[in-house]
């Protein structure tokens, strides 16, 4: 005969506890380790039937990811995204495992979130990396996860196949930040949250009318309002913006063409080569200060050691032992800021070829295209207007995508234009 016992409510809280806490120190150990903390792949992945720790591309999905993420970088957002997979009639997420696992599709198959679409675009697993702990909860008792820190998440790289270029990840998440939506006309503006004014800092607005032509679209600085605000227009037409941008970018890649050495000469010369000199210097001063630092450990060693044996006194070894733990740490805390600066110019370096890629794209370019202008341009820095020489002229500053403000042919220019004329 089997008896019900009841147990305590405050031992059936402590059971609870206890056992939350051993869970969480086996997926803290896994997550330390560099597994997968999730129990599904996110999609375009899937588990490798041979090992189901790790990932394996799902190639129809990641081919709809990598879509995604090209429409994202032609200037399209979510709800744009979504309405166009649905339109096309491409499986959603839940139809695509539907489909794959041989199940029923569910009713709408084929009706995107935009939601989804967005959470796509956020997950830094295509790159090729798993990232453990972004959410935690403050208690078993709540169910609600809470988002970490970005300096208390793990970030693992190359844990599974990459889906995702990660400049291109990078750029969409610019991109993201800066989020363009069309006007009540309906029109976008070609280069919507990538004009900054130089005086104030802030964005310029797309100014359009259903009356407007292409030529009268512009856009003007967000502290202007009408000359109420704290800044002037700083006033600029979307059709001088296009000609100058398609200017730079074909002497760019005309330039490339024509020569390719030049056009890497022109691109590093001021960013690399004193940053080359240093990195090497750097990569010879921390192989030296590591072997420094080992033989204090040995030195360490040695001296206590010593100590214990009485061949020198203790008051003797506590001063050669803080003297060496000191040297130790400062050589410690140079290898790490040496390190980063290495780092940072390997990305340099990185970066460079990736806009080099870009450039190679797009030789001998004749139209802008929503996709070039994202790929290519990061900012564009607009002046206001002097016409104290009866001319109009107005400098603006291009800022380069992965490279950012080098002075390749035509980053600074003028356009001008004449008061009773047209802009040139």
């Amino acid at each position: 005969m089997t008896a019900n016992i009841n147990y305590p409510d405050n031992i059936t809280a402590l059971y609870a506890r206890d056992t939350s806490k051993k869970i969480r120190a086996v997926m803290r150990a896994k997550g330390n380790a560099g597994e997968h903390l999730c129990t599904n792949p996110p999609y375009g992945y899937q588990k490798d039937p041979m090992d189901k720790k790790k990932w394996i591309v799902d190639e129809e999905a990641a081919e709809i990811v990598k879509r995604i993420f090209d429409l994202c970088i032609a200037g399209k957002g979510p709800m744009q995204i979504a309405k166009l997979l649905t339109a096309q009639h491409v499986l959603t997420v839940k139809a695509h495992y539907a489909q794959r696992d041989g199940k029923p599709l569910p009713e709408k198959p084929y009706h995107w979130d935009p939601k989804s679409v967005a959470g796509i675009l956020e997950r830094p697993e295509y790159t090729g990396c798993t990232v453990n702990f972004k959410t935690y909860s403050k208690s078993h008792k709540l169910k609600k996860r809470l988002h970490n820190a970005p300096e208390s998440q793990r970030v693992f790289p190359n844990t599974q196949p990459a889906i995702i270029d990660e400049q291109v990840f990078a750029r969409v998440q610019e991109l993201r930040e800066n989020k363009r939506r069309p006007s009540k006309t309906g029109k976008q503006g070609l280069f919507s949250g990538l004009l900054y004014c130089a005086n104030c800092g802030d964005k310029l607005y797309f100014c359009t009318t259903n009356s407007f032509s292409p030529k009268q679209d512009h856009y003007v600085c967000s502290n202007y309002k009408s000359n109420t605000g704290t800044c002037s227009a700083h006033f600029i037409r979307e059709e001088t913006l296009k000609r100058f941008v398609l200017q730079r970018i074909f002497d760019v890649t005309a330039l490339f063409f024509d020569d390719a050495m030049a056009f890497e000469e022109a691109a590093r010369k001021r960013r690399f080569q004193e940053a080359e000199k240093e990195a090497k210097k750097r990569k010879r001063e921390i192989a030296q200060a590591e072997k420094r630092i080992a033989e204090l450990d040995r030195i360490f060693k040695r001296i206590y050691e010593d100590d214990i044996s009485g061949t020198i006194s203790h008051e003797r070894f506590l001063k050669l032992s803080a003297d060496y733990e000191a040297e130790q740490k400062e050589l410690t805390e140079q290898v790490k800021a040496w390190r980063q600066a290495v780092e940072t110019f390997e990305q340099d370096q990185s970066d460079f070829r990736t806009f080099a890629t870009i450039v190679r794209k797009y030789v001998g370019i004749r139209e802008l295209t929503p996709t070039i202008v994202n790929e290519f341009v990061k900012k564009i820095i607009v002046h206001a207007p002097d016409k104290s020489s009866g001319h109009r002229r107005q400098k603006i500053e291009l800022v380069w995508n992965f490279i950012g403000e080098v002075n390749l042919p035509g980053d600074k220019q003028t356009v001008e234009r004449q008061r009773k004329g047209r802009t040139a």
